[in-house]
């Protein structure tokens, strides 16, 4: 095995964007940003990487991490910056293709749904693993850092078996006539003329529905369908709902749209959603929002699809990797004779 390399992406806008202002979503700034970077670092020296790629940005993020370099034994870190940084998605979409090109074995990204579905964009075959740091963070499942770290780490040296822990998962694609875009947890189509400051937090204009996995826990539009036709990551099936007025609507979701943000639904009837079936969405003159940010406009009477893939990002399950590595007694080494001794007299297990 050549160079174990692993990447990490930071988007210093995640949590950013209109609904911090009109949701009591939580912000996390970037000092902390930054120490989770330093924690993933921590878990790769450990775990075998030699080589660490790391984003670089305006936001400070990158430049904390650098300034404190050196004071603990890490992996080698380089910065992603042959790149001139716009201020946009393309900046993740750049530094993940670095990684891709540099041999990652993993890319950690730190960041919210929309983040998440950028670097789904360009990581190609290589495992991804998404920590949250967004508004709405129905993707990235939550978990501690540096067990994050330990878990991706273990994925890019080949300590564990990438296919006993990582799982790809499903996507969705919207094609127009101009544009093809790709989304990780939800499609909707909404009747609002412009895409205007992107994030939907308002359910009151969507139409349509499209979500690879609905879970009765979650958070985003993607609570709607998990609390009628709940689904799981792991099944092949979608779901698919007709949104309407709640006064003529056959259902009333209570949905928590964002943090803070709890709003009734009106849900016109669902069904599922078959893998490689397209479905035309009656998307004319308003704007289709993919993982809850308005990214396309149409103009009326173009048409568009919508279309359940099996073919996503291959995603790296933490527990499955941590569980791996307890069973293979990866983390663990025989004692010295004298620490033995003392284990023996004061750390027995229960049984």
């Amino acid at each position: 095995m050549g160079e174990v390399v692993a990447g990490i992406v930071a988007n210093p806008a995640s949590g950013q964007d209109i609904r911090r202002l009109v949701t009591q979503a939580s912000a996390v700034p970037v000092e902390e940003k930054a120490n989770l970077v330093r924690r993933l670092l921590s878990a790769f020296a450990v775990t075998g990487v030699e080589r660490t790629l790391l984003s670089t940005d305006l936001g400070g993020i990158s430049a904390a991490v650098l300034h404190d370099l050196g004071r603990e034994p890490l992996p080698q870190v380089e910065f992603c910056d042959e790149d001139t940084l716009t201020g946009t998605a393309q900046d993740t979409v750049n530094a993940v293709r670095r990684m891709v090109d540099a041999g990652a074995g993993v890319i950690v990204c730190l960041g919210g749904d929309g983040t998440a579905r950028v670097a789904a964009k360009a990581c190609g075959d290589v495992p991804l693993l998404a920590l949250p740091t967004g508004t709405n963070n129905a993707f990235p499942q939550a978990g501690e850092a540096t067990v994050a770290g330990l878990a991706a780490g273990m994925v890019a040296s080949g300590q564990v078996d990438a296919d006993l822990v990582t799982q790809r998962v499903s996507m969705l694609e919207v094609v127009t006539k101009n544009r093809r875009e790709i989304a990780l947890v939800d499609v909707a189509v909404s009747m609002n003329k412009h895409v205007g400051a992107k994030a939907l937090w308002d359910p009151t204009a969507l139409t349509e529905l499209y979500c690879t996995f609905a879970e009765p826990d979650g958070i985003g539009l993607s609570s709607i369908a998990g609390q009628l036709c709940p689904s799981s990551r792991s099944s092949a099936d979608g779901v698919a709902l007709q949104l309407g007025p709640v006064e003529s609507s056959a259902y009333v979701v209570h949905a928590a749209i964002a943090p803070g943000v709890v709003r009734p639904v009106g849900v016109r009837g669902w069904g599922v959603l078959r893998p490689g079936v397209r479905v035309d969405l009656a998307a004319g003159g308003g704007v289709i929002a993919v993982d809850g940010e308005r990214e396309l406009e149409l103009k009326n009477g173009e048409g568009a699809y919508v279309e359940l893939r099996a073919d996503g990002p291959w995603c790296v399950d933490v527990r499955a990797a941590m569980a791996e590595a307890a069973t293979q007694g990866l983390l663990r080494s025989a004692a010295t004779s004298g620490t033995a001794e003392k284990g023996r007299s004061h750390g027995r297990c229960a049984g």
